[in-house]
């Protein structure tokens, strides 16, 4: 009897992360509009990661599970404050959003320190991802140019889940390592 070979779908949520991190930070540097990033927030960024999450968890992958489906989750909880603000039923202010995002800037701390056990590309992910949250917490509660800080910083972060979600799917083409995902930081 043969055995079917399953995709990872790690790749699907690094995907849509990458691109609904990148797109939202565009909007965040005043070059697109909120419709572009609502749309990838509830689609990619949201169900996508959280199919992404329910396929990891079956791999018995609990840092996949638990990045994907959380993150997934946020997405579609940011997109829900918008529409709320949007139909005037919730005028969430800069310090709701704030609070929003310290309260995942906390998660984000424990999954940083989680990845730096697993190899440096996801270690550099998290670790843009956490510097990302830092700012854009600072930027909600002070000066608003720590937002703009953080989209640069948060491009950086899409841009390494591309690099491993890439990497992913050339090892499974090439059948070998093509882009290094380096050793873990912090080894058992």
């Amino acid at each position: 009897m043969s055995e079917n070979k399953l995709a990872n779908p790690a790749v699907v949520g690094l995907a849509g992360f990458g691109l609904t991190t990148f797109i939202l930070q565009l909007h965040n540097l005043g070059l697109c509009g909120t419709g572009v990033v609502l749309a990838p927030a509830f689609i990619f960024g949201g169900l996508a990661q959280l199919i992404a999450g329910f396929q990891e968890q079956k791999t018995g992958n609990s840092f996949g599970y638990s990045a994907f489906v959380s993150y997934g989750a946020f997405w579609i909880g940011l997109g829900i404050i918008w529409l709320l603000g949007h139909f005037n039923i919730f005028s969430p202010s800069k310090t709701d959003v704030g609070w929003y995002l310290v309260v995942w800037t906390l998660y984000t701390l424990i999954m940083f320190a989680i990845s730096l056990r697993i190899h440096k590309a996801m270690a550099i992910t998290f670790g843009l991802l956490l510097a990302g949250f830092i700012l854009l917490d600072i930027g909600h509660f002070g000066p608003s140019i720590y937002n703009i800080i953080a989209a640069y910083v948060l491009i950086g972060c899409a841009l390494s889940a591309w690099y491993m979600m890439a990497g992913t799917i050339l090892m499974d083409v090439a059948g070998k390592a093509v882009l290094p995902m380096g050793k873990p930081y912090w080894k058992n």
